[in-house]
């Protein structure tokens, strides 16, 4: 998968994309210290709302920046938004108020919100190909997962010789990085729109178009079952390794190391695995496993009546391989799915839609795990998986050929939304889904 790195301007975008990950990991190292700075053992107290606000931002503020970017060149955009981000993080080291924290800590997450989704809405410009696009979702994973597994180690070593505060100087490297990387290349030009169209219909264009193409539905769907197991490992690895398992925090480094390698391995096997399947099956399955898995831990829990450290880790590696397969080829689904200047607002309806599941399960297997123990949690997020599962199967047809159908009224009249049970040669579909679409979204 390596091989579309010799795309230039997608080598810098991957790049770009790396440093700024490298320097968002410092970021969150950063944080938790500021927060014990000014709050002492209350520093849960101050992550907790800073996390939700960092949710919300990621829910809000992305259909509306998906709603306008099409309007303004790409790169100036991106660039724009990496100096948003390097300035937030050169005043975080200066703050001796909580409040102030929560207000950068919304700039900045706004920011992300508006930066991610264009980001990832101009590489299927950049690589048309699927196959090369395949790929550079396998790879994008790939540095998510290093992230993961490297900023904490390169913090603790960092440490060792800059003050806390310092760290945000390496956050703001991270983004200056991105920037000049993005700065380097000639990115396409967003395709300007000739028809004028009404702010609500701007707006919710995004989440128009997602909620009227079956595949997006099923999507959405995915979407839940993934967070449903992502919030379990996140949220309660933590308690589990140091308060049940009484471990060292390097075991609680260990088990998410164990989700990230699962997740990374699915990375590398992913390329080769949908040139031989069709999207929906893998992602299916994935969720079928997630699902499964789920519901094995919480009966080994529910009889051992404790965590057991092998299986732990067993689970989350095989979790995190579940959980790759369900996310990672999703952006092939929105790129089908779209015409090029519809993808930033398709993209940010993802973003959005799929934050706004975390935001549910973050909150819910966090509360379950402390009020009625890790059993509970786990059989609850199965249940939520399983739902998730259920649903995708329903909304996405298995005759769902990938070819575009009859346009209709409400969307934009040029729009590929695709259909269930479409049988198109001729670009129609059945008229009972036209129907069905005109009666969720009226003109």
């Amino acid at each position: 998968m390596f091989e579309v790195l010799r795309n230039r301007t997608y080598r810098h975008l991957f790049l770009a994309q790396v440093v700024a990950l490298v320097g968002t990991g410092l970021a969150t190292v950063a944080l938790g210290l500021l927060a014990f700075r000014l709050a002492g053992e209350d520093a849960g107290a101050v992550l907790g709302p800073a996390l939700a606000i960092k949710t919300i931002a990621y829910v809000v503020v992305a259909p509306i920046a998906g709603a306008y970017a099409a309007r303004f060149p790409r790169k100036r955009l991106l660039v724009t938004l990496d100096v948003v981000r390097l300035l937030v993080v050169l005043v975080l080291p200066w703050v001796d108020q909580i409040w102030q924290i929560y207000v950068l800590i919304f700039v900045l997450q706004s920011a992300s919100a508006a930066f991610t989704p264009t980001f990832q809405a101009t590489i299927p410009e950049v690589l048309p190909k699927e196959e090369d696009y395949t790929k550079a979702l396998s790879l994008a994973r790939l540095a998510y997962d290093l992230e993961t597994l490297l900023s904490p180690a390169l913090a603790a070593v960092l440490l060792t010789i800059i003050t806390d505060q310092g760290l945000f100087m390496g956050t703001a490297v991270g983004f200056l990085g991105s920037a000049l990387l993005v700065l380097s290349v000639a990115l396409p030009r967003p395709v300007a729109k000739t028809a004028s169209t009404r702010i609500t219909r701007k707006l919710t264009q995004g989440m128009r178009i997602f909620l009227a193409t079956p595949r997006l539905r099923g999507l959405l769907a995915l979407n839940l079952a993934a967070a449903a197991g992502g919030a379990m490992v996140i949220v309660n690895t933590v308690v589990i390794v140091r308060g049940e398992l009484q471990k060292s925090d390097h075991a609680v480094a260990l088990a998410l190391a164990a989700f990230g390698a699962g997740s990374m391995i699915m990375a590398f096997v992913l390329p080769r695995l949908l040139e031989r399947y069709r999207d929906r099956s893998v992602m299916l399955t994935a969720a079928g496993s997630m699902s499964i898995l789920l519901a094995v831990l919480a009966m080994a829990w529910s009889l051992a009546e404790r965590a057991h450290w092998g299986l732990l880790l067993g689970g989350w590696v095989l979790l995190g391989s579940s959980y790759a397969a369900l996310v990672t080829p999703g952006g092939r689904l929105l790129k089908r799915s779209s015409r090029e200047e519809d993808r930033p607002a398709l993209f940010s309806a993802q973003f959005s839609l799929s934050h706004a599941c975390w935001l549910i399960t973050y909150p819910l297997v966090g509360w379950l795990g402390a009020q009625a123990g890790m059993g509970m949690a786990l059989w609850t997020m199965a249940a939520i998986a399983t739902l998730g599962w259920i649903a995708a199967a329903r909304f996405w047809s298995a005759d769902d050929s990938g070819a575009p159908v009859h346009r209709h009224d409400d969307l934009p009249s040029d729009h590929p939304h695709l259909a269930e049970g479409e049988h198109s040669d001729h670009g129609h579909s059945h008229p009972f889904v036209i129907d069905e679409v005109h009666r969720r979204w009226p003109s």
